[in-house]
């Protein structure tokens, strides 16, 4: 054991008696732990700004829905319009999604038409598609549940 103590003690006897290797060795210890911090950040960012345009699109199908008129049978019914309106931000489709990975069959929203008290739910459940930090961190999936209520003004 001393033998060995010695031999780690000479092999690293020039970095203790001088001090150009402690900037390295203070780089080598806090480099990970501030790339993992500022990664954290940026994810959890993200879920925020996915949460925010998730309620935004909540909120634009509710207005739709609280002032939707029903449509002959030819025309698409106001609930596939607010979908679209969700989803995309418009009734046109082929557009680009909001959120990545949330509508894409236009099923993620449960639209309750008409309450006993009046109102409009829109709802929905997207589970947040994280990056590989959080798979290497351990942490399950993040499911992001929202919903709004609008009572129905009709036209």
């Amino acid at each position: 054991m001393i033998a060995l103590r010695n031999f780690v003690c000479g092999l690293f006897h020039p970095f203790r008696s001088r001090e150009d290797g402690a900037v390295l060795t203070e780089a080598l210890v806090a480099v990970p732990f501030v790339t993992l911090f500022a990664a954290g950040i940026l994810e959890f960012g993200n879920i925020f700004w996915q949460r925010m345009q998730i309620d935004a699109g909540l909120r634009d199908a509710g207005r739709y829905m609280s002032r939707c008129r029903p449509r002959p049978d030819p025309e698409p019914t106001c609930e596939e319009m607010a979908r679209k309106i969700a989803f995309y931000g418009t009734q046109a489709s082929g557009t680009v999604l909001r959120v990545p990975g949330w509508g894409d069959d236009l099923d993620d929203i449960t639209i309750i038409p008409l309450n006993t008290d009046g109102t409009i739910r829109v709802q929905t459940v997207h589970v947040y598609q994280s990056s590989p930090v959080f798979a290497w961190l351990g942490i399950d999936e993040i499911t992001i549940t929202s919903f709004h209520e609008e009572r129905y003004i009709g036209w």
